[in-house]
């Protein structure tokens, strides 16, 4: 049984879907990734699975080039000919979805991780953008060969209410989840609290309301390390740029720790985690990361990121971009270990209970098996 994963960046497909991807593999299917190979190519091919590589470009709107990345993949539908394909993101999502259904026999997933920066910006062009993809989606994932997973119920809500998709054809499954092992309580750093927050370094990602915050904090006289885990993300054109990082450091606003590939040892150094998004989170993995961890957590009242944090439980929700309302809560957990204590031993539980790799992993292979039928033939081998 061949099945193949269509994500737009090599990193992507590593970080969010190489779990489901090696239980797939160990069950006896074939596994293909197409993708847009830059310096990990080597580690996915490491793991047995093949690559395709995908000419697609996440900022591109140029109708050429977006429509030489749709033949290719169309290409590779009918060459390839997979049981089932699943798509994660946007650009997947709609070429992914049309390339499905003009080619007969493949069923597709498609992975719908938040609303992200086309369904978040209202300027003009987005809105346009918007309406022509509600059309895409409308046709591409009411197929019967077609399945949508959402993160969280209001971007379900949002698409079956919206008349896009129906409510049969969508299912909600919350994130990728976390590896529980992986992932343990640590004990906090002795040397004195450090709030990290971990990301793409998108605006959107409240990259800016950290920092404000932070300087707020530290101009009231409280002592604690202030960081940014993350790299700016050159393919977006949100990202933070990396000159603005450097002069937030030479400031002293902040400690930019770059790229880490470490996250249970970063989550291990820190003594409280900070994600500020308003940037259409699906269910975000730092989150059920932090959680795992048994760090108390700060984060946006937004869709997603309340999946994970319940407010008072294992952190504290703010309104999304208020630095103001930010600063306070940051400041309620630093003034209090044994606050923060307690909420990271409830978020261990939440993760362990609701968000373990094993039970995400079981409830998309179900969808798997729902939509296939009698041609799913991993079962025995599992």
């Amino acid at each position: 049984m061949k099945i193949l994963f269509l994500v737009t960046e090599d990193w992507y497909f590593l970080s969010h879907r190489l779990a489901l991807a090696r239980r797939l593999r160990d069950m006896g299917a074939e596994v293909v990734v197409m993708t847009r190979v830059t310096k990990l190519g080597d580690a996915i091919e490491r793991e047995h699975f093949r690559i395709i590589p995908w000419s697609v470009l996440r900022r591109s709107l140029n109708p050429i080039h977006e429509f030489f990345a749709f033949w290719q993949v169309l290409r590779a539908y009918r060459r390839e000919r997979p049981v089932l394909a699943h798509h994660v993101a946007l650009k997947p999502l709609v070429f992914g979805g049309i390339a499905a259904r003009l080619t007969p026999g493949v069923c597709s997933v498609n992975a719908i991780s938040g609303m992200g920066h086309v369904f978040v910006n209202e300027t003009g062009k987005f809105g346009l953008l918007r309406r022509a993809l509600f059309v895409v989606f409308k046709w591409a994932l009411n197929s019967d060969r077609a399945r949508a997973i959402f993160q969280n119920r209001e971007n379900m809500d949002a698409f079956v209410h919206g008349g896009v998709m129906n409510k049969q054809k969508a299912v909600l499954i919350r994130g990728v989840g976390v590896n529980p092992q992986e992932f343990q309580p640590r004990p906090e750093p002795a040397a004195g609290p450090i709030v990290v927050l971990a990301s793409r370094l998108l605006w959107e990602k409240g990259v800016g309301e950290f920092v404000t915050a932070a300087e707020k904090l530290r101009a009231q006289g409280l002592k604690a390390r202030f960081v940014l885990v993350g790299d700016s993300d050159a393919g977006h054109r949100d990202a933070v740029p990396p000159g603005q990082l450097r002069d937030w450091v030479g400031q002293g606003a902040i400690e930019w720790w770059g790229h880490r590939s470490d996250m249970p040892t970063v989550f291990a150094e820190s003594s409280l985690v900070c994600f500020p998004s308003y940037y259409g989170e699906g269910v975000p993995k730092v989150l059920m990361e932090a959680a795992a961890s048994g760090r108390a957590i700060v984060t946006t009242d937004a869709p997603g990121c309340r999946d994970v944090v319940r407010d008072g439980q294992n952190g504290l929700l703010v309104p999304p971009r208020d630095p103001a309302a930010l600063a306070e809560a940051l400041k309620k957990l630093l003034s209090d270990p044994d606050l923060r204590a307690r909420m990271g031993a409830c978020g261990r539980k939440i993760a362990e209970e609701e968000f373990s790799e094993d039970l995400i992993i079981g409830q998309t292979l179900a969808v798997y098996r729902e939509l296939l039928g009698p041609r799913w033939t991993l079962e025995s081998r599992a």
